[in-house]
């Protein structure tokens, strides 16, 4: 009797081995929480972050190579020094790392072929616009930064993540955003916490006033001054339209746009 009993129990903990297994393995609702927990997030910087055309490397554990840092910071310049504010753009999980594109990546400007053309009415230029298909960001430069596992990429929350970074990126709010913002000139403070858009914000300030656009518009003025629109809102109802040149607010418009899409003339102009 007793060999009936432990032939099949030991059957059945074989069948459970391969469920456990699979445990250690990154699953896709765990790629999808940490994208959504990743892309887009403020930090702040806590060591001193170099431009570089390859990925940083850090550690799971916490340790990086110092002296390989200074030597492309030597090399290439500063992406972010201590107590700036970044944001990562680009989140690509692989098999043993998970790179993190910062404010952009060190890239070139992109062109004109990065953009389609559609029609498109109301306030901000008419008929004809050029529309970016890719993100924007108001940094000048920025970095890669590769965070790498002994083994394959082991399964992993957003806030596993930044508890890893910490030595380097702190994304505590409170900490990154709320401190950033009590250090800005005071207009544009006041701005931000009254959820507005003011001449003079730089793009990563828009977005702590008013979130990402609903989409981003570019246009050439008769001057030949590159102007890059941000557009809040759906019809029907108030259409916001944040005008940059460069990289500061020159123009807020709003107006009201109909079911149809047309535009009313604008509600406030400054």
């Amino acid at each position: 009797m007793t060999c009936r009993i432990v032939v099949p129990l030991v059957l059945s903990l074989s069948l459970l081995a391969p469920a456990y297994a699979g445990d250690t393995k990154l699953t896709d609702d765990d790629r999808i929480e940490i994208l959504r927990g990743m892309m887009a997030e403020y930090a702040t910087v806590k060591a001193f972050l170099p431009r570089s055309p390859k990925p940083l490397t850090f550690q799971s554990t916490g340790a990086w190579d110092k002296q390989q840092w200074a030597e492309a910071g030597q090399k290439y310049g500063p992406a972010a020094r201590l107590g700036d504010l970044v944001q990562i753009t680009k989140v690509d999980i692989q098999n043993d790392k998970i790179v993190f594109e910062i404010n952009g990546g060190m890239k070139k400007k992109g062109g004109w072929r990065d953009h389609v053309q559609i029609g498109m009415g109301g306030p901000v230029g008419g008929g004809v616009q050029q529309v970016n298909t890719q993100q924007n960001t108001s940094a000048p430069s920025g970095t890669i930064l590769a965070l790498l596992f002994d083994k394959a990429t082991p399964p992993l929350k957003a806030a596993d993540i930044k508890k890893m970074l910490k030595p380097i990126l702190d994304f505590e709010k409170e900490t990154a955003t709320e401190n950033y913002v009590e250090e800005l000139p005071e207009p544009i403070k006041k701005a931000i916490k009254e959820n507005k858009a003011i001449d003079g914000m730089d793009r990563n300030q828009v977005v702590l006033a008013l979130g990402k656009p609903r989409h981003k518009e570019r246009s050439v003025d008769k001057d030949g001054t590159e102007l890059e629109d941000w557009i809040y809102g759906e019809p029907p109802g108030k259409i916001t339209f944040v005008t940059f040149a460069g990289s500061k607010v020159v123009r807020i418009k709003e107006s009201y746009a109909d079911i149809g899409g047309s535009t009313a003339p604008p509600l406030i102009a400054k």
